[in-house]
């Protein structure tokens, strides 16, 4: 029997199914959208909903190939099933809030088609708390060096949006859906607490900045 894990928003277990995706994270109180089509997903999908509704997002540490389970970083982020909808095609579309993030203490054996982690919620206790805010200096750095990348990348944002956001709020959003690569969104996932994401994101803006850099493409899950 798996045992559950207490914080200030509930209970988390320690054993978590887990969703493999390149190039995405989810952050704590952040939202993720997400198309499930593959059969072993739509089984995690369905096994989560009738239990604890939470799925642990983490991403490949190495293109697929082909391996059926490529290995996997060892952080991740819990989120909850806050809102599924199936599709009459059979697919699920479904919205993960993100709870608290987690590290894989062990991956376990099952016969389940999706895997199933042990994890370990210690080191991130804090993001159950408030974040609180960044140094103004800092924020205003960030977009100016944002406003750049954009340019570079003939890219547009809603700016009064992006003025009115909470600084938690808008860190998230564009660590989660700026095109950074898979190696980067983990360093930003792993950032210890709000400011130095912030300042990750502020450097890799600036080092992004190159007209020859790629965006990422969006892809069903």
């Amino acid at each position: 029997m798996a045992h559950l894990h207490e914080t200030d928003t509930g209970f988390l277990p320690s054993v978590l199914p887990i969703f493999p995706l390149a190039g995405a994270i989810l952050l704590p109180r952040a939202e993720l959208p997400l198309n499930i089509f593959e059969p072993r997903y739509l089984a995690m999908t369905r096994a989560a909903l009738e239990s604890h509704r939470l799925i642990g997002m983490v991403q490949p540490a190495e293109e697929r190939g082909d391996s059926p389970q490529p290995r996997i970083y060892p952080v991740g982020c819990a989120g909850r099933i806050a809102h599924h909808e199936a599709t009459k095609d059979g697919r699920i579309l479904m919205t993960l809030v993100g709870v608290q993030r987690f590290r894989i203490a062990q991956e376990l054996d099952v016969i389940t088609p999706f895997r199933q982690v042990r994890a370990d919620f210690d080191a991130f206790a804090g993001d159950v708390l408030e974040p609180g805010a960044v140094a103004e200096d800092a924020r205003t750095l960030m977009v100016e060096r944002l406003k750049r990348f954009l340019a570079v990348h003939n890219l547009q944002a809603a700016w009064d949006t992006i003025a009115a956001a909470p600084d938690d709020t808008l860190v998230s959003a564009l660590c989660m859906i700026c095109p950074f690569t898979p190696a980067e969104r983990q360093a930003l996932l792993e950032a210890p607490t709000l400011a130095a994401r912030l300042d990750a994101l502020s450097l890799l803006f600036e080092f992004a900045s190159d007209p020859g850099g790629d965006a990422a493409n969006p892809a069903r899950h």
